[in-house]
């Protein structure tokens, strides 16, 4: 490496000043030898003297050659002037040559500074390129020159770079021989791709391209598609995932551009009973039943994947025997080559609504043998109360003693809680049947409690605390919603501990469109699996034993949840074991439009 040293406020390299010792001891030996040759009249030596410094200094300093030039001019007629006046014929030429010594040294100077240029402009475009530049020996591949973003992108530095040969740089022995069979096969070579290997040990995928720009020396250009590469990689493996996702997936895929179908699964072709060549091409839409093709979307040429899709759509897909298979569609936009297409999952369900069917026919027919085994049963039981309440009522005429009228009370007991049963199933297979309607009207919330509690007698079974607003009015079916407090009210009290508290709050906000009536107990509580069969007729919690021991049969929960939906509501629980439960009714404060729909 240079040093530098500094004169005038400029760095000077130690180069440099070689170079301006040398050219001063030419000029100074020139004019010394001169002065000689002129003083012995020797005139075939000195006037060629002073071309050794002019062009030595025209050739690395072209400005200072030309002044250097002058120098040597004035110089040489002076001593010509000492030496040959007054013999004109001889000062004449050697002015001449004083001329020539500057016009030379211009000429020079001009094509230098060319050079010059050319090679900075060259070394510019090397240094800052955006690719790799490599120069390298074709005999023995060592690397004599390399920019700097080469260097950056291996790692190396420019001195390590030159110790190195071209071929060190590939990634493999195999990569190597590759490199060489190109390398001889012709002289030019363009988008040869490969690995190199950086000092850190990372490979690198390059794009090289290469000539021979003198007879021993090829210049190689490196570009950098390691990116591209990898994204390239990323994609295959991006690809194949999908691949596999696709042709495994246990539902249905079809893809379809332009209204026609371009990519069918496995599981579509198993669906549909078709070949994919007989699918490929066609319209999804000549495949739809007659009957739902109103329904299934038209895709335009000009499709755009800002166009909302729709939803869930059920539709039916003629099979290749002709057979109509239910599917439930589900569209989703993606890019398929460079434009929009659609994907559509398809998820058969042909036999769950034929499961669904047979599930409300059976139904259908559960419904009407309760209902005729309910009205087969009331009718026997109203000559049974009729004739118990005759004896209990007047036991002196009928000659009953005491011990018997407690054990017909008992009966008569019995009898009534049959008689309940009976009415809540027919209850329940008329809610089934969704022929009860709603008749609604404003009424008082307090009012409603109030009556509840004084009818049932459930201030003397429990403390019961309300936390309602006074003034709080519902529109609803004042005697369901009865029924179904009534019903929540009931079960809270019947479930809960010693000393029995139950407290009947009402929460809401402006901004909310529910009503919510809460009934909160102290009872035994409800596990998280009993929560969704608690509403489900005939289901208790911990069915073993509770309806012996709370006179219950697990009907009043699925009637209240009916009625409560019949309003487009719902009823929440929260509950913990031993602490107790919450049970809260939430009804629109707007009465529906139309009647909602509710499980049946």
């Amino acid at each position: 490496m240079d040093r530098y040293f500094r004169a005038a406020g400029k760095k000077i390299s130690h180069t440099e000043i070689v170079r301006l010792c040398v050219i001063a001891s030419l000029t100074i030996s020139c004019i010394f030898i001169t002065s000689i040759s002129l003083s012995l009249r020797v005139e075939t030596i000195y006037s060629q003297l002073f071309y050794f410094p002019i062009l030595y200094a025209t050739y690395f300093f072209p400005r200072r050659g030309l002044y250097l030039s002058g120098f040597c001019a004035v110089v040489y007629e002076i001593l010509a002037y000492i030496y040959l006046f007054p013999n004109s014929g001889a000062l004449l030429l050697t002015t001449g040559q004083a001329i020539l010594f500057i016009c030379i040294a211009g000429v020079v100077a001009y094509f230098i500074e060319k050079v010059n240029t050319s090679e900075a402009r060259y070394r510019s475009i090397f240094d800052t390129s955006l690719l790799g530049i490599v120069l390298f020996d074709q005999n023995s591949f060592v690397i004599r020159m390399a920019n700097s973003y080469l260097s950056e992108l291996l790692g190396y530095t420019p001195d390590e770079l030159h110790t190195m040969t071209f071929p060190q740089l590939l990634f493999s022995k195999d990569e190597q021989r590759r490199f060489f069979e190109f390398l001889g096969s012709s002289e030019d070579v363009t988008n040869f791709e490969t690995m190199l290997v950086s000092r850190a040990g990372k490979n690198i995928w390059v794009n090289l391209s290469w000539s021979r720009i003198t007879g021993n020396m090829v210049s190689c250009s490196v570009i950098n598609i390691d990116e591209r590469k990898r994204a390239e990689q990323d994609a295959r493996e991006n690809y194949l995932q999908y691949k596999q996702v696709t042709e495994n997936a246990p539902t249905s895929i079809v893809v379809i551009k332009n209204n026609t179908i371009v990519y069918v699964n496995p599981s579509f072709l198993a669906f549909s009973g078709y070949d994919q060549e007989e699918l490929i091409g066609q319209e999804l839409f000549s495949f739809i039943h007659h009957e739902d093709r109103d329904e299934f979307p038209f895709f335009s040429e000009t499709a755009d994947s800002r166009i909302p899709l729709p939803g869930m759509t059920e539709l039916r897909l003629l099979a290749k025997n002709g057979e109509p298979r239910l599917a439930a569609f589900f569209f989703t936009w993606i890019v398929q080559k460079g434009s929009p297409a659609v994907l559509i999952n398809l998820m058969d369900i042909t036999e769950r609504e034929r499961l669904k069917q047979t599930i409300e026919k059976d139904n259908e027919r559960r419904r009407g043998i309760i209902s005729t085994v309910a009205h087969e049963l009331r009718t026997p039981l109203q000559p049974i109360m009729g004739y118990l309440n005759l004896l209990t009522e007047d036991p002196q005429t009928y000659g009953v003693t005491d011990e018997t009228k407690a054990i017909l009370n008992r009966c008569a007991k019995s009898v009534d809680r049959e008689r309940q049963i009976i009415n809540q199933m027919l209850e329940l297979s008329i809610l089934d049947s969704g022929k009860i309607p709603l008749k609604y009207s404003i009424f008082s919330v307090n009012s409603l409690l109030k009556t509840i509690l004084d009818a049932g007698g459930y201030v003397t079974k429990a403390e019961i605390t309300l936390d309602i607003p006074s003034d709080l009015t519902i529109e609803a079916d004042e005697n369901k919603i009865s029924i179904v407090i009534e019903s929540m009210l009931s079960n809270a009290i019947n479930y809960s501990k010693f000393p029995r508290k139950i407290r009947i709050m009402y929460s809401t906000t402006p901004a909310d469109p529910m009503h919510r009536l809460s009934i909160q107990d102290n009872g035994i509580g409800i596990t998280n699996s009993q929560l969704d069969e608690i509403f489900e007729p005939f289901q208790l919690p911990d069915s073993g034993n509770m309806s012996r021991k709370y006179d219950r049969i697990g009907l009043s929960l699925s009637i209240a949840k009916k009625y409560v939906q019949m309003h487009g509501g719902f009823i929440s629980v929260d509950s913990i074991v031993n602490l107790g439960s919450t049970f809260t009714i939430h009804l629109p404060k707007q009465r529906p439009v139309e009647e909602p729909a509710y499980d049946a």
